[in-house]
Parts: structure tokens; C-alpha cells; sequence
């Protein structure tokens, strides 16, 4: 062999070989896809970011997944349905994600959930509240972590029953979230009180309430108590504009995701005395699993957790369970492993139900009170969202066959 042949064969076997190694190293990474609403919600979901980057630091330094380190590649949907299945497409495609996870509104869910049924990789929402998602539109590769919109409506129905009021005015954002709650609310009202009234609804488009005409069109209609479904900015000129007019005197309200602190502390020394809520009371807590979260979260952010943040920080330790428990990251595997998964969350225990694919997490309930110039809850409990669930039968009536 000649000097010039033996150059050539040397540099072919040496672009071979890093052709070898390049490839082994992305083997040593285990990807999922991740998207959500970052710039439309970011109260919500920059606490929820910091979440599941807290549980990946936390799995990769306790040796990762499967011998490998745990990766999150994150995309901002823009809290848009196109471009969320649009991003999905190219995680899958492009990044080669193992699956997906997150988002937050509940139509973007939905969009997310058809993407993972028509193309067959699992989807584990995060956040969309929608009973649509595990119930009517359910599929078999999506998995919905949070307590939905009907499990935390009834966990406000015990006590609004016991109240007995019997005029109730209804007011929500105008998208499939709000739709819901209030469709829950009303039949599960009307179940445990017949004959109370719903004496005015009041649909407003999402963030852009005219809270002054709301407050006075409720007003009007005289109730004795008032469900909603507002949150965020919507909740807060709601709040501004009812204790304005006196519209919450001697009137019980209920409010869903109030208690909440990304929606909670904007209050501040305006928040109303003794509604009812479901929330995240998080300096109150201490059991073990949550005392270790919250110190683990303040350490590293030098911050006070939210409830985005256990949800970003659960959303992965289910994903980390799922893939432990399928030894795989093969998707039939992975959607076997999830169905009864059980793990421990900052919120305690939680079990993904294998007849619709809902996790068991439940909430806060509680009422909304001041302390110091800024809102928190009193007299609160933790809902198992395990007794908030319809029955095997109703689900099977609801759920499409997979």
C-alpha cells in the first residue's frame, strides 16, 4: 500500500468511526418534547418552567433514566391550537422526542391530544382543565395530570350546598374551560338542590371582561350567591369592580382557582373576605413530601413555589415514573405503563386511572382571607381528587372505546 492509499483509508475509516460516536452520544439523552403557553400565561407557567426543571436537576443527579440523563426540549406554543400541533409535529419529527408533554389552555390541549391519537405517541397534558380531554375526546395515548374543571367544581358543591342559597348568578371566560365549569356547576347544583335558580349568566371573553358591566348586570339580577370561573387579569378587575359596588355584601361567592397564588397575590389588600375556592395555601403545608419540595424550590430559585410549579414539577416525575415502570421508551410500552401508574407527588400519591386516563391529584379547598396586607386561605383541606370522579359506568358512557 502506497503512502497516498494509505492517507485515503486512514481519513475514510476516521470519518467512520465519528459517524460512530457523534450519534452514541445523543444516545446517552433521553428527550421529550415540551410546549406550552409561555408568553400568554406566563403568571401561571414560569413558575411551572421552574417546576420541571427542579425534577429534571433532580433525576439526572440522582443518575437519570434508563442510564441515561433526562433532557426537556421546550417550545412556546403561543397558546394557539395550529401552533401547538405545528411544534408537536417537529419535536417528534425533528428533535425525536420520546413523547410529549404540557400545555396549558384547554383548547390548545385538545389539539394536542388529536396530534398524539393520529400519529401514536403519548401525551401527557399537564395543565388543561378541559373534561373533554380524558372524557368525551379521550383517546388512548393521553393522560391528563391536574384535577379538571368537573372534579374542582365539585369540590366546591358540598359547601355551596350546605349554604342552601337558592339564587345563583354565574359568570366565566367564554372558552371551553369556563363552558365547562359552569355546565358542572349547574348539574351538579340542580342534583343536590333542586329548584334553585340561576338567575343571570355572564360569559366574558377571555381577558378582556367588561367588569364593570358584569358587576352591575349581576347586580341587578339580585342573587343570593355567585359562581365563577374567572382567573388572572379577569379575576382581578372582577374583584376591583364588584367590591366597588358593593356587589359581594352579604352575597356567597365560589370562585374556582382563586386560591391559587399566580391569581391570589395580584389581589393583594383587596382580596375579598371568605369566598370559596379551590387554591394552593403553600406556606401552610407541611407534610413530608411537600416540605421537601418547597425547600428543594426556595433553595434553588430563592422564590416561594406556586401551584404551576408543583404542576411542572409533577408533570415529570410522572413522565420519569412512566418510563421506570415501562423499562422502554417503546410508545405501546409507555401508554401500558401509565395506565394505573402510582406515584408520589408534592401533593401526595397520585394514580393515573386506566378507564379514562385521569390522574388522581386533587386540591386545595378552602376560603380566601387577608393576612399582613396580602391574600391566603384559612380553613382549608386537601380534596383527594380520587372522590370527585364519576363512576366506572359514567365514564364508560362518556369515554370513546380506544
Amino acid at each position: 500500500m502506497n503512502r497516498r492509499t494509505w492517507l485515503l483509508t486512514s481519513a475514510v475509516i476516521g470519518l467512520g468511526l465519528a459517524g460512530l460516536t457523534a450519534p452514541a452520544s445523543a444516545q446517552d439523552t433521553i428527550k421529550l418534547g415540551e410546549m406550552n403557553s409561555y408568553k400568554n400565561f406566563a403568571a401561571f407557567l414560569d413558575p411551572y418552567k421552574k417546576g420541571w426543571e427542579l425534577a429534571v436537576d433532580e433525576i439526572n443527579a440522582a443518575g437519570g433514566l434508563l442510564g441515561k440523563k433526562l433532557e426537556i426540549v421546550s417550545r412556546d406554543d403561543n397558546g394557539n391550537p395550529g401552533d401547538a400541533v405545528r411544534i408537536a409535529e417537529e419535536l417528534v419529527t425533528r428533535e425525536k422526542v420520546a413523547f410529549l408533554i404540557g400545555t396549558f389552555p384547554s383548547h390548545v390541549g385538545l389539539a394536542v391530544s388529536s396530534f398524539a391519537k393520529e400519529k401514536k405517541v403519548l401525551f401527557i397534558a399537564a395543565e388543561p382543565l378541559t373534561d373533554k380531554i380524558v372524557w368525551d375526546q379521550g383517546n388512548k395515548y393521553t393522560f391528563r395530570l391536574r384535577a379538571s374543571t368537573y372534579m374542582q367544581t365539585a369540590m366546591l358543591v358540598p359547601d355551596a350546598v350546605k349554604l342552601n342559597k337558592k339564587r345563583w348568578a354565574i359568570v366565566y371566560p367564554n372558552y371551553e374551560y369556563g363552558q365547562s365549569a359552569t355546565a358542572a356547576f349547574k348539574k351538579l347544583m340542580l342534583e343536590k338542590q333542586p329548584g334553585i335558580e340561576f338567575v343571570i349568566e355572564q360569559a366574558a371573553p377571555l381577558g378582556k371582561i367588561e367588569a364593570g358591566a358584569v358587576a352591575d348586570a349581576i347586580a341587578a339580577a339580585k342573587p343570593d350567591a355567585i359562581f365563577s370561573s374567572l382567573f388572572g387579569a379577569d379575576l382581578s378587575k372582577f374583584v376591583r369592580e364588584g367590591s366597588t359596588r358593593d356587589l359581594f355584601k352579604n352575597v356567597a361567592v365560589f370562585n374556582l382557582l382563586a386560591g391559587e397564588p399566580e391569581y391570589l397575590d395580584p389581589l393583594k389588600d383587596e382580596t375579598p373576605e371568605d369566598w370559596y375556592v379551590t387554591g394552593y395555601p403553600w406556606e401552610q403545608i407541611n407534610t413530608p413530601e411537600h416540605v421537601k419540595f418547597r425547600t428543594a424550590y426556595q433553595n434553588k430559585f430563592k422564590d416561594y413555589p406556586r401551584l404551576g410549579s408543583i404542576v411542572g414539577y409533577a408533570t415529570v416525575q410522572s413522565a420519569a415514573a412512566a418510563i421506570k415502570k415501562a423499562g422502554s421508551l417503546d410508545t405501546e410500552k409507555l401508554v401500558a405503563a401509565m395506565k394505573g401508574l402510582t406515584h408520589e407527588t408534592p401533593m401526595g400519591m397520585i394514580t393515573y386511572r386506566p378507564q379514562d386516563h385521569q390522574s388522581t391529584m386533587g386540591a386545595y379547598v378552602g376560603k380566601l382571607t387577608q393576612k399582613g396586607g396580602k391574600g391566603t386561605m384559612k380553613d382549608w383541606y386537601y380534596a383527594d381528587g380520587a372522590k370527585f370522579l364519576p363512576s366506572d359506568a359514567e365514564v364508560a358512557k362518556m369515554r370513546p372505546a380506544e
